[in-house]
């Protein structure tokens, strides 16, 4: 990477490049094809058959004929990028061969957070899917578990498919059976990098959900990118155990067409890292032993435990381990350390962790090369694509362009203009900063989102990345997140979202409900005096005055908690108007309200 000037107060811009771009294939199934004639009886995905024990997998070679045959059966069902697939049930093989078939002939996938048809109550985001993307196709898993959907949002033109359909879907194995024709080849042999691969949609945290344009160039580009800058996933053929949704960019792009491009096997882990699914992931660990583990913060931290107390997990879990890697949000130190630890006892030295970041618009487009404990740190760009840091207030926005980045939002010009500035680089939203202005090959640290942060009625600018990871070190583990309060006003405040796992254990009061535990005066005098010793010595913008323990779970149906387990800062600020009423409250009445000593007496 060359070495530019540093930052200064008086620099308006900064700019960095990943390198040179590798070579990559021209569409997401050529290297499916490419291992299905090399290594034909390898694993390629594999899942728990339901409400059984065993594993069902899919070789390489198994998988391209039914890719090949299911694509003669979109084709004949009259799917076009104007009549997509659409999935909405989650990760499964079938799922896989769906999407594989579709991009092979040039028609578009559109994965759907299954969540929009089987949590929601008016189908709100799915109907704007729907409408938005005009699928020729549905598809669900079982059909009776989403007819309320189905019948929501599927009008005459659209052909329903299950794996077990119920009324009114098509079997998938009718589609499966279908024989495939010349038809097949001549659609494969038009589809060019720029070939619309899928349509992902953004969270719609703070709207409707947008529909990103994922070309056949930037999915192949991104994991030619991957394999160049970690160069042991050629060295390792990759045994994949993940959960991460295929509706997201992480899951979808970076572990599925981790497999597809490097001939790996990904065993689909119907976990999730909640108390409860991480049961399911312990139970799956404890049979396949990746090579290469990827987890949101969340996800390592529900994990840890376990591997601290079950000597047979921790064995498996790292018996084959060469890397592990973490996205989505920054790492907490003591569940990175915990990590580090337990390798050591295992293996005799800490597995290396490696981080990155990547939005919907940009595939993975940060990665880390060597195992660093910096906070937040994000690393370098991948290799093909350029970095503008551009002033604006007291943060660095990050600005990217490169084979990697989408063209833009699937029939929305306007917001798609929006995105770009004049010389064409896509505007993130992020805040990002140097770990060392004058030796940039040091990397990146990411600095927030600049939609989060926000000021005090004084005018001091508040962080919210680096305050929150702040604080969610400061009141480990009892806390799973804190959303941080105060724009506008003369100090800050959290709502706290308690990490119910770690309560129970403090109080020794198992299934205590949410509710309960959040007027519990032992747990109040634990977080009192915590934030005793967080307030010493804080300026204004890094110091919490009051706490509210939340009673409620938030929700991932309504934009509040991602699949991944994030919290949307602003959106939960702006909901619960109530909750924050209650924190600025003089004299607070609230009994959830823990207060700092210099509001003690108020």
């Amino acid at each position: 990477m060359p070495l530019p000037p540093a930052l200064t107060d008086t620099l308006k811009e900064h700019r960095l490049n990943g390198g040179d771009a590798p070579a990559y294939p021209h569409g997401m199934t050529q290297r499916l094809a490419h291992w299905s004639n090399k290594t034909p009886l390898n694993i390629f995905l594999g899942e728990r058959e339901k409400g059984q024990h065993k594993w069902r997998t899919l070789t390489f070679g198994e998988a391209m004929p039914q890719v090949i045959r299911l694509a003669q059966a979109l084709i004949d069902h009259g799917l076009s990028t104007e009549r997509p697939l659409m999935v909405l049930s989650g990760n499964s093989i079938e799922h896989a061969l769906l999407a594989c078939a579709a991009m092979h002939v040039g028609i578009p996938y559109v994965p759907v957070s299954p969540s929009y048809a089987l949590l929601s109550e008016d189908f709100v985001k799915l109907r704007h899917t729907v409408e938005l993307v005009t699928p020729g196709m549905l598809f669900v898993d079982e059909e009776a578990r989403f007819s309320r959907a189905l019948t929501a949002v599927c009008n005459d033109d659209v052909t329903c498919v299950a794996k077990i359909p119920a009324q009114r879907a098509l079997a998938l194995g009718s589609l499966t059976a279908t024989l495939a024709t010349d038809e097949v080849d001549d659609a494969h042999a038009n589809v060019t990098p720029d070939t619309i691969a899928k349509l992902l949609f953004t969270s719609g945290s703070t709207g409707m959900p947008k529909a990103v344009i994922n070309t056949h160039r930037m999915l192949c580009s991104n994991q030619a990118m991957l394999a160049k800058q970690l160069s042991f996933l050629e060295q390792h053929t990759p045994v994949l155990v993940d959960w991460l949704p295929w509706h997201h960019t992480f899951g979808g792009n970076t572990i599925l067409g981790m497999a597809i491009h490097n001939g790996g096997a990904l065993y689909i882990d119907d976990g999730n890292p909640t108390a409860q699914g991480v049961q399911r992931t312990i139970e799956n660990l404890r049979e396949i032993s990746p090579t290469f583990y990827c987890n949101v913060p969340k996800g390592f931290e529900a994990l840890v435990e376990h591997l601290r107390n079950d000597d047979f997990l921790r064995e498996a879990f790292f018996r084959d381990l060469k890397m592990l890697h973490f996205g989505g949000a920054v790492l907490p130190a003591h569940v990175r350390t915990a990590l580090a630890t337990l390798g050591k006892q295992t293996l005799g030295a800490a597995v290396p962790m490696l981080t990155g970041l990547g939005s919907t618009e940009a595939c993975l487009a940060f990665c880390t090369e060597e195992p660093s404990d910096t906070p937040g740190l994000i690393g370098k760009p991948v290799p093909g694509m350029a970095l503008k840091l551009v002033a604006t207030d007291d943060k660095w926005e990050a600005r990217l362009k490169g084979l990697n980045i989408t063209p833009g939002y699937w029939r929305d010009k306007q917001r798609t203009s929006e995105a770009f500035d004049h010389e064409g680089y896509y505007c993130t939203g992020d805040a990002m900063r140097l770990v060392d202005p004058n030796h940039p090959e040091r990397g990146l640290i990411f600095d927030g989102r600049l939609s989060e942060n926000f000021k005090l009625v004084t005018g001091t600018w508040v962080n919210v990345g680096t305050l929150r990871l702040h604080l969610v070190e400061h009141f480990a583990p009892l806390i799973q997140d804190v959303v941080v309060v105060g724009e506008g006003r003369d100090y800050l405040t959290g709502i706290v979202v308690l990490n119910l796992t770690a309560c129970e254990q403090q109080l020794g009061k198992v299934g205590t409900p949410l509710d309960t535990l959040a007027s519990d005066a032992g747990l109040h005098e634990w977080f009192a005096q915590r934030l005793i010793t967080h307030c010493r010595g804080q300026s204004s913008s890094m110091r919490l005055e009051r706490l509210l323990i939340l009673n409620q779970p938030l929700s991932i149906d309504r934009g509040e908690l991602t699949d991944k387990g994030s919290v949307n800062q602003r959106l939960v600020r702006e909901r619960y108007s109530d909750l924050v009423a209650s924190l600025y409250a003089e004299p607070p009445q609230d009994p959830r309200i823990i207060l700092s000593p210099t509001h003690s007496a108020s």
